[in-house]
């Protein structure tokens, strides 16, 4: 048996750990190649929730999620979905009480040190988003030590976002860009859309296609501001702890029902001796959102 196989690109790699199947057997839907998104990020929302409801302390549901995360990324890797963005601490999340911004940061360190070798053996590539600031050293030395030992995997590229926000990514990239103006190494009157993406703390990950979130929450949070410009969103009731496969690959189905127009448009049939500014209606806007609980996609 050969010890290597080969990627999309021709590009030898070694065999890899196949994820391990949910306990319940489910699979994934048969979703088109061209619909399966390309890039998923997931804001993991409703961990404090989980734990009042089971009157438990806020950290126990965290330490719950840390599951319903690995277990995305296996049906992420069982559904083919080449990146997957993780919201893990939010330069917002700071502003929480001291003990569960310590818990939080160490929580994040030990997670990535104890499933470093896990999502090697699946060939996920870790990389890491986010301001060193006031983060603590030795969260990113586990953050730096898995991306270096991940750095050559290809089947999925797992961006763990870590003392990030959309905003913080923004104003970075524009004060690199203005200090090479400031130096005459670009032009201001040469800065676009596409050399401000080269700025980001990720450029070679793409624009985000399918945007989750879990617990019911309707809103960005500061998530991926830039990248979730023409991005899809599903927002899902369940709280991020109940958050399995199941709830991504529902997600998906829904992304790929959806029309993604990019501003253009198809001009509306019109029927004979009928004005095209007769009375029309649209039966889904591109800017819907779906806000379902498990069981109730049809």
């Amino acid at each position: 048996m050969s010890l290597f196989s080969f990627d999309n690109g021709g590009r030898r790699e070694p065999d890899h750990t196949p994820p391990v199947p949910h306990p319940s057997g489910a699979r994934p839907p048969e979703v088109p190649a061209d619909l399966v998104p390309r890039h998923v990020a997931v804001v993991m929302d409703g961990n404090g929730r989980w734990a009042k409801e089971r009157g438990l302390a806020r950290t126990e549901g965290h330490k719950a999620g840390e599951s319903s995360l690995f277990d995305v990324i296996e049906g992420a890797l069982e559904m083919g979905i080449p990146n997957l963005s993780a919201y893990a601490f939010s330069t917002e999340n700071w502003k929480r009480s001291p003990d569960e911004v310590r818990f939080l940061l160490g929580f994040n360190r030990d997670t990535i040190r104890n499933r470093r070798d896990e999502l090697h053996a699946r060939g996920v590539r870790v990389k890491w988003a986010g301001r060193p600031g006031m983060l603590w050293k030795s969260v990113i030395k586990e953050l730096k030590d898995a991306e270096e030992m991940t750095r050559d995997n290809t089947r999925l590229t797992l961006q763990f976002c870590v003392n990030y926000g959309g905003q913080a990514e923004i104003v970075d990239a524009a004060r690199e860009l203005a200090r090479q103006a400031a130096e005459g190494r670009i032009s201001p009157e040469k800065i676009t859309e596409d050399t401000l993406s080269q700025h980001l703390y990720a450029p070679d990950v793409p624009p985000v296609d399918l945007f989750v979130r879990s617990s019911g929450e309707q809103r960005l949070s500061n998530f991926l501001l830039w990248q979730s410009a023409y991005a899809e969103f599903v927002f899902l009731e369940t709280l991020w702890p109940d958050f399995d496969r199941r709830d991504l690959w529902r997600a998906c189905e829904i992304y790929a029902s959806r029309d993604r127009r990019y501003g253009g448009a198809v001009p509306n049939p019109v029927a004979e001796g009928e004005s095209d500014g007769a009375d029309r209606r649209s039966t889904g806007q591109a800017g819907d959102v779906t806000r379902l609980g498990r069981g109730q996609l049809h």
